[in-house]
């Protein structure tokens, strides 16, 4: 992952978290996952009708792609990270995340699944 320096104005760049990254540069973020496997990543939301109060919930999956490039070989995904009345609330929330933390949840994802990102692993 690219480090982020801070603009002129002693703010985090655009693309410093998840949705900004989407918005600058109209694709996911690339990781590098603990395994030394690339990833990217994609923002997920469910309906959850047990919590009529909050009734979306979203949560990361990490595709891992292959050597190549050229394809997806497996993946690992975060649990539920956010609970909200309304889908849109999810994603502006997921995409409020810092790129920092979302290499934080890949890492975790990839160590709870052991190495075998080719099932869904939940961190």
């Amino acid at each position: 992952m690219e480090s982020h320096e801070r603009n002129g104005t002693g703010d985090a760049p655009e693309d410093a978290t998840l949705g900004g990254y989407f918005t600058v540069h109209s694709r996911p973020p690339a990781f590098e996952g603990a395994d030394g496997h690339p990833y990217t990543v994609s923002l997920e939301v469910e309906g959850d009708p047990e919590d009529p109060s909050a009734p979306y919930v979203g949560y990361l999956v990490f595709p891992r792609w292959a050597a190549t490039g050229l394809g997806i070989v497996g993946h690992v995904q975060t649990d539920v990270l956010v609970r909200a009345a309304g889908r849109d609330q999810v994603l502006e929330a997921l995409g409020r995340l810092p790129l920092d933390r979302v290499k934080e949840l890949l890492d975790r994802a990839v160590e709870t699944a052991g190495g075998a990102g080719d099932d869904a692993r939940r961190a």
